[in-house]
């Protein structure tokens, strides 16, 4: 993470001495996002407002008390802090949940949220055990449960997301609800601000440095679900529009820099989002099986290679379109790995994928949907670069000299794989699609970026 995402000391200081204030009921408000704690590497494509990773206090019993970490005071019942070898854990220590234990906030986060992500595991040799997330918008007085309960059967630490999207002041408990007297283990416990839909960057509603969303919201998408054709949707490592009609984005907004690049493997884990809203679609992984389509990536494995953590994000299905395989392996391929040479070489970038239209022509053929028409083949993809060389305050070093790379490719079999045959203008796309792509970036300086036409090298 780059130091200017790091919290001065004074000011950690000053927030520190705060939380230990009035444990019972303090508001938690931080908008920054922190360094990676006890060794874990927190994605910097997120606007957070904190990561717990339980390791300023000590608990070694299972009663009922409430402890003081570093975000501030929490009940844990039928829990403790673990620190042994057989707790799973970043760092020396992690929470350890017992029979029907629940860990929680004595405290409001008065930033909302957009998604809360937790490390879990099994403790020890134990069997399975299933636990929730519950959210609490009146001080704790009532809780209801966010999303479905969540089984952990591995010794290995794994990360559940909840999607939250709520607005407003809010507390979170952890609830264990089987497994009776088998253990687990809960370890950074990450609240990610809630993006309320004008523009604000990588779940929260401060637009800063690397989030996923800086340049803007395009569609105006809103964390609604009433809005199931323009929905919000925070994954942490990209942000995105969904369709819940076409089962697939609208739109997908994301980060690269040289912390989001490291050496993880393709986790090559394509699966259905298990955390779209009750009732949607889940498109399985198997969906374009036959079909002459790739399952082609928005927000690209190749971007998200710093943890495996972030690789497996991109492999859910709603990160997905059906792309003629020509398209996805050669063009769209290139076009990828351009940009990571961008970063490389001293740049940073921020992206915006996208397609529109229906029906393309892969190896079998032309189709208009997929998946026994779940699932629509955009007729174009397209995608929005914007070029800036390493330093702080973004939003601001973006002006009319600033390099944008606009593409938009037909969604075909016999494309060409030299992406920048398909190079046009953001005013272009914008015109096809309705959308505003640049539009957190003032009037008179988008204008100018809208109508360029870059060159390509």
């Amino acid at each position: 993470m780059k130091l200017k995402k790091l919290i001065a000391p004074l000011a950690l200081a000053i927030m520190l001495a705060s939380c230990q204030k009035n444990v019972q009921s303090p508001d938690f408000s931080l908008s920054a996002s922190k360094p990676a704690i006890a060794g874990k590497q927190v994605s910097d494509a997120v606007t957070q407002t904190f990561d717990e990773g339980f390791e300023s206090a000590t608990k070694t019993a299972y009663a009922d008390a409430s402890v003081t970490f570093t975000s501030g005071s929490w009940d844990l019942n039928n829990a403790l802090v673990g620190t042994s070898t057989s707790d799973r854990k970043d760092g020396s220590h992690a929470i350890r949940i017992t029979s029907t234990g629940q860990i929680g906030m004595n405290f409001n986060v008065t930033t909302g949220a957009s998604t809360v992500t937790v490390e879990y595991a099994v403790y020890g040799s134990d069997g399975s055990s299933a636990f929730g997330l519950w959210v609490s918008s009146n001080s704790g007085s009532s809780y209801t449960q966010v999303g479905s309960s969540v089984t952990a059967s591995s010794t290995t630490l794994q990360t559940a997301t909840f999607n939250v999207n709520t607005a407003g002041t809010l507390r979170f408990q952890l609830r264990k609800s089987t497994g009776g007297s088998n253990r687990i283990n809960i370890d950074d416990f990450i609240v990610n601000s809630y993006d309320n839909g004008t523009g604000g960057g990588g779940g929260g509603g401060t637009t800063g440095d690397n989030s996923n969303m800086l340049l803007g919201n395009p569609s105006n998408a809103t964390a609604d679900v009433s809005n199931f054709d323009n929905y919000l949707y925070d994954h942490t490592y990209y942000i995105e529009s969904y369709n819940r009609d076409k089962n697939e984005p609208n739109w997908v907004s994301w980060y690269v820099g040289s912390t989001s690049l490291g050496s993880q493997d393709r986790a090559n884990d394509f699966r259905p989002d298990t955390n779209l809203p009750a009732g949607w679609y889940e498109v399985p992984s198997t969906a374009y099986s036959g079909s002459g389509f790739d399952r082609g990536h928005n927000c690209p494995s190749g971007d998200r290679t710093s943890t495996l953590d972030a690789n497996e994000a991109t492999f859910l299905m709603d990160n997905m379109i059906p792309q003629a395989p020509q398209n996805n392996e050669q063009t769209w391929a290139n076009l990828e790995e351009y940009g990571r040479s961008l970063v490389a070489a001293g740049d940073e970038i921020y992206v915006v994928m996208g397609s529109y239209g229906s029906g393309g022509t892969g190896s079998s053929g032309s189709a208009t949907t997929v998946n026994s028409g779940k699932v629509v083949v955009p007729s174009n993809i397209w995608k929005v670069i914007v070029v800036l060389p390493n330093g702080n305050n973004d939003l601001s070093r973006i002006t009319t000299a600033t390099r944008v790379i606009a593409v938009n490719t037909p969604n075909i079999n016999t494309i060409s794989s030299d992406w920048t045959q398909y190079i046009t203008s953001v005013k272009a796309i914008e015109t096809a699609t309705g959308y505003t792509l640049l539009s957190a970036v003032p009037a008179s300086i988008r204008t100018v970026l809208e109508n360029k036409v870059d060159s390509g090298n």
